[in-house]
């Protein structure tokens, strides 16, 4: 499958990710988690890896892809990137950090002052992602930019399926019900993952999203902060986070 973890900054999607990729990979998955946020330097840390070299510039950098993107728009010919279909073992290894049976590739990121927008590296994701093939036993994780600039993009064209985190605010509320009608619009299942969230929180969220669509609700662990806080690797088992990940096994055969 691929899941695209959604949500508004700060809300904990680079955390459930990096969880995520840590479970599927000791249950025998190969895991392929793609770093689709422009603005975060930190999920590598989580994984305990290198940040790898930018995905956009094996395809000539970012100032080229500007070039080709404008040529496009004036004849009206979609960008291509790919000649042919890949497999995770197919992206060239020098823009994939490893550890046992995880990889992690980084679309792009914002390197200097005045590069100009995060665009290029939106069409990138939605080609990469429609372009990517997996097998029985792997799984793509894509760790989205905070809000819903993504959808706009069409990168949720090539998943199968969205988490997206809720942290206790109003403002993950609100995006809530826009995320739910851009999912709709663009025929992907949304499922909800409650994030730092206990006692009466837990009651007031659970009021605001449709229930039926809550797959874990996670508390403050204390070990995950704390790690997140020193840049260093998560070295902890979540229940709840393998509950999710067992829920999608079963979305996925059937």
């Amino acid at each position: 499958m691929k899941i695209l973890i959604c949500g508004k900054g700060g809300c904990g999607k680079s955390t459930l990710t990096a969880l995520m990729a840590q479970t599927m990979s000791k249950e025998g998955y190969n895991v392929l988690v793609v770093d689709n946020d422009e603005s975060n330097f930190g999920l590598h840390r989580q994984l305990g890896l290198e940040l790898p070299e930018d995905l956009l510039n094996y395809f000539g950098g970012k100032k080229d892809l500007v070039e080709r993107m404008k040529a496009s728009f004036s004849t009206g010919e979609e960008v291509k990137f790919f000649d042919k279909r890949w497999e995770i073992a197919d992206i060239p290894e020098e823009y994939v950090s490893k550890t046992d049976n995880i990889s992690l590739m980084s679309v792009g990121k914002i390197h200097d002052f005045g590069e100009g927008c995060a665009c290029p590296m939106g069409v990138l994701s939605k080609h990469l992602l429609k372009n990517i093939d997996v097998g029985s036993n792997d799984i793509v994780l894509v760790d989205t930019e905070a809000g819903i600039e993504h959808f706009g993009r069409g990168v949720e064209e090539g998943c199968d399926a969205l988490l997206m985190v809720i942290d206790p605010s109003y403002e993950s509320i609100c995006l809530s019900d826009k995320i739910s009608s851009l999912a709709e619009s663009a025929g992907k299942d949304l499922y909800y993952v409650l994030n730092r969230v206990e006692g009466k929180t837990k009651t007031v969220l659970c009021e605001k999203v449709p229930e039926d669509r809550i797959l874990a609700t996670l508390p403050v662990i204390v070990s995950v902060f704390k790690a997140g806080l020193l840049g260093e690797k998560f070295q902890v088992d979540v229940p709840e986070v393998s509950e999710i990940c067992t829920f999608l096994k079963k979305i996925d055969s059937t």
